[in-house]
């Protein structure tokens, strides 16, 4: 889930705390946006290439359509985009065994490419959630001028902005209003 969302928050273009979050500006942004996202797979010293970089941008803008359409309240749309994907990256779970670690499961094949696999894992991530009973957990930044997303895995479930910087800003302008309505 925080690798779909931090996809997401860094390639999608939109808007992000009350500034226009622009598209990559080529390739190499694009890459630079990729490549800065904490948990992805990446081979030490060895960068995207240009056609993993578009793969993994075209997934942020397949989970971004998935988030959207469970934060219009659409689940049923949210799932045809889910299990598409899941499709289109052949995520099946499989226990692996790799570099001295233990078996662990994973959602993509022993030969899977990295954009298979983080397409795969994304989407079975986002589908375990949309198919409980935390589906509305799912989200986009309640604050006017942000459209990042969420997941929101705090105990109470009532998250409704993207960061503390979002939330913030919001309460911020809230105080101002009403100190003004006051006057």
């Amino acid at each position: 889930m925080d690798l779909a969302v931090a996809l997401v928050n860094a390639i999608v273009p939109g808007e992000s705390r009350g500034r226009v979050y622009p598209a990559a500006d080529g390739v190499e942004e694009l890459r630079a946006r990729a490549e800065s996202v904490p948990g992805l797979w990446l081979t030490p010293g060895k960068p995207l290439t240009d056609k993993e970089t578009r793969g993994v941008a075209k997934i942020a803008e397949e989970l971004h359509a998935v988030f959207a359409a469970a934060h219009d309240g659409d689940l049923d749309a949210a799932a045809r985009l889910l299990n598409a994907m899941v499709v289109r990256y052949d995520a099946r779970p499989t226990l692996l065994r790799h570099d001295n670690e233990p078996w662990h499961l994973h959602f993509h094949g022993p030969g899977a490419g990295l954009v298979e696999s983080i397409g795969g894992a994304t989407a079975v991530a986002l589908a375990f959630v949309l198919g409980s009973e935390y589906a509305e957990r799912i989200g986009m930044c309640s604050a006017s001028s942000c459209d990042r997303v969420y997941v929101d895995i705090s105990r109470n479930g009532t998250k409704r902005f993207c960061s503390t910087a979002c939330q913030n800003r919001v309460k911020a302008a809230s105080f101002r209003a009403r100190k003004l309505s006051a006057e």
